[in-house]
């Protein structure tokens, strides 16, 4: 998928809701996606898995696995790591190690921007500079309840914060979380157009909702199943910023072939926009 220069990656994503924690990454490597996430994600309900549940054996051998298959390794850092709440540095720490032994590139965490945009960026200062010296990206993800005029501000804060290797700092553009946000609710493009031009977007979740909750419908099951204009203005905006990075199906559907049906159609949209 190398149309130029740039190089566009789509994976999928595990699931509290599979089988196993292993069911999403064996349908990567079987059928040929090259990205992958990893997010630990246990629900009170006991669904789920954190770290913990894969020992070091284990991670050496997915490392070893990703790596002979050509497959980007990403890790999505739980709900319980936001950087703001006593505890949170003792699980970032845990996830960072995680994805090293991993060999994952990149590592995603939410914005919560409740105390403010100022206190958020101080509260992931040795995140940042810990991530930075691992050669590990950090993006920072758009929830429903975060705005574009956010992510402004934000990266404001965060390049004078890191002014050497901000290259290593990017968002993660939600495009289910921005169809949400109520003041671009049902219109996510008008999201990303309001973000600065100069933040840079360095991975994609790409899920569907028709506005009235966090569905996480696979891509072309939703509004775009009938009309993929906005999926089309959105790779076109991101090929406009020179966007180069993963794009992450974020569901575990059933059948699961819908990824597939999913990863196809964009290949052939990427084709013409990149």
């Amino acid at each position: 998928m190398t149309k130029s220069s740039r190089q566009i990656r789509i994976g999928n994503q595990t699931a509290f809701s599979a089988s196993s924690i292993i069911e999403p990454f064996r349908y990567a490597v079987v059928n040929g996606f090259d990205a992958f996430e990893w997010f630990p994600d246990k629900k009170e309900s006991g669904e789920g898995w954190t770290e913990d549940d894969i020992k070091k054996n284990a991670r050496t051998l997915i490392r070893r696995i990703a790596a002979h298959h050509d497959i980007t390794l990403s890790v999505h850092a739980s709900w319980q790591a936001n950087p703001l709440k006593p505890g949170a540095r003792e699980v970032l720490a845990r996830q960072i190690e995680f994805a090293q032994d991993m060999g994952a590139s990149l590592v995603n965490i939410h914005l919560w921007s409740q105390e403010g945009v100022e206190a958020y960026v101080q509260a992931i200062g040795t995140l940042v500079k810990r991530l930075i010296k691992s050669g590990i990206k950090l993006a920072i993800e758009n929830t429903p309840e975060t705005g574009p005029e956010n992510f402004n501000e934000l990266f404001e804060e965060i390049r004078k914060l890191v002014s050497k290797g901000s290259d290593h700092v990017g968002m993660c553009l939600d495009l289910g979380h921005a169809n949400l946000y109520p003041q671009t609710l049902n219109d996510y493009i008008k999201f990303i157009d309001r973000l600065d031009l100069q933040i840079p977007i360095i991975h994609v979740h790409m899920h569907e909702n028709y506005g009235d909750a966090d569905t996480h419908l696979p891509l072309f099951t939703g509004p775009a199943e009938n009309d993929p204009s906005g999926i089309e203005s959105v790779l076109e905006r991101l090929s406009r910023r020179r966007f180069s990075g993963a794009f992450i199906l974020e569901q575990w559907p059933r059948p699961p072939s819908l990824l597939d049906i999913a990863r196809n159609r964009l290949v052939e949209m990427i084709k013409t926009r990149f």
